[in-house]
């Protein structure tokens, strides 16, 4: 076991979610054809909840994630299924009503804050922007305001850095801003896109716990996109393994964690360095997430990284089915899995023995 969890109630599907994303597809146009990048995705989010989702780079996250906040191109994407947020459906909402849920009912913390700060504008501004879109507060209000969220993301020097710009920063002062931006209004739902990416583990510890406390305070849901299961062993109140467009294994954080049953999750959790153990060897995946259009589309989309298992392992038509309470996995090849580097050390037994 390389991850130490803490104790925390776990909190399963349920039809009153705060967020319930059902059948999502969203296809990008290359050329003149579309191309899923999120193929089939359902998923919910409960108050007072962290969903963590979790994969390689291209395999879909935060295309579903700019799927439910509706920031997609829609000249270039086309976007199927259903998104409720508070019996909202978002996808079939007006621009100018989207505008007005997108920082007020949903906050986002973007995965590069420099990037997503106006270098024009001070901190101030930017956070009373905000604020202008969305309350009625008077000026002195707004000023008074920012300040407090300031303060409440752990910012010394509130009123000076009220001032500021963005690149008299660090790049943990710099998260703090997004973060507090993103609070501003107290959403219901805050999407954290690669909160902690590029920040050393001092200022990651404290992002980490300003997320959970506004969790815990704020009874508002999380969307995690990481890439780091140490932080969604911290985090985490149920996972979903994303590969490929498609969830490939969703459960509460303890189960994933203690039983991993998909091949992509297992190779995953055995591709990261276990501080217990220096000998233990690490599992290499084979190949890189596939392209758009060279993305296979029907059987198992993992099959071509574990080449070592046979074909008939692998289902025509996967699909997510729960294989415990809550715990849902796609395809049955889950049952025949091995790593190669298990059946070489069996070998070298009997050969020993």
């Amino acid at each position: 076991m390389k991850y130490q969890l803490e104790s925390k109630e776990v909190m399963s599907m349920t039809e009153n979610a705060l967020l319930s994303a059902t059948n999502v597809k969203t296809s990008f146009r290359i050329g003149d054809d579309y191309y899923a990048a999120v193929d089939g995705v359902t998923l919910t989010v409960n108050n007072n909840e962290v969903v963590a989702i979790v994969g390689e780079s291209g395999s879909g996250k935060s295309a579903l994630a700019f799927s439910i906040l509706g920031l997609h191109d829609r000249f270039k994407t086309n976007l199927e299924g259903e998104i409720y947020l508070n019996g909202t459906d978002l996808t079939s909402v007006s621009t100018g009503k989207l505008n007005q849920i997108r920082g007020k009912d949903i906050g986002m913390i973007f995965q590069d804050p420099l990037t997503a700060l106006n270098p024009l504008k001070t901190i101030g501004d930017q956070i009373v922007e905000t604020l202008n879109l969305h309350t009625k507060l008077t000026a002195k209000e707004k000023y008074e305001r920012s300040i407090h969220l300031l303060k409440e993301v752990g910012i010394p020097r509130a009123e000076n850095v009220h001032q500021q710009f963005p690149h008299e920063l660090s790049g943990g002062m710099r998260q703090r801003v997004v973060i507090a931006i993103a609070i501003a209004c107290d959403p219901a739902l805050l999407i954290a896109d690669e909160p902690t990416t590029a920040l050393d583990a001092t200022i990651q510890s404290q992002i980490l716990d300003l997320l959970n406390e506004l969790k815990e305070e704020k009874d508002a849901g999380i969307i995690l996109i990481t890439h780091d299961l140490g932080v969604v062993a911290e985090m985490a109140d149920r996972v979903a393994v994303m590969y490929a467009g498609q969830i490939v294994e969703l459960a509460d954080v303890f189960s994933l964690f203690r039983n991993p049953l998909h091949p992509y999750t297992r190779s995953l959790l055995s591709s990261v360095p276990s501080v217990k153990d220096e000998k233990e060897m690490l599992h290499v995946i084979e190949g890189v997430v596939p392209s758009l259009p060279k993305m296979p589309r029907q059987g198992c989309r993992f099959k071509d990284r574990i080449p070592w298992m046979e074909d008939n392992v692998h289902e025509e038509h996967p699909e997510l089915r729960e294989v415990e309470n809550g715990h849902y996995v796609r395809c049955t090849c889950y049952k025949h899995f091995y790593f190669p580097e298990e059946e070489e050390e069996l070998a070298h037994v009997d050969t020993n023995y």
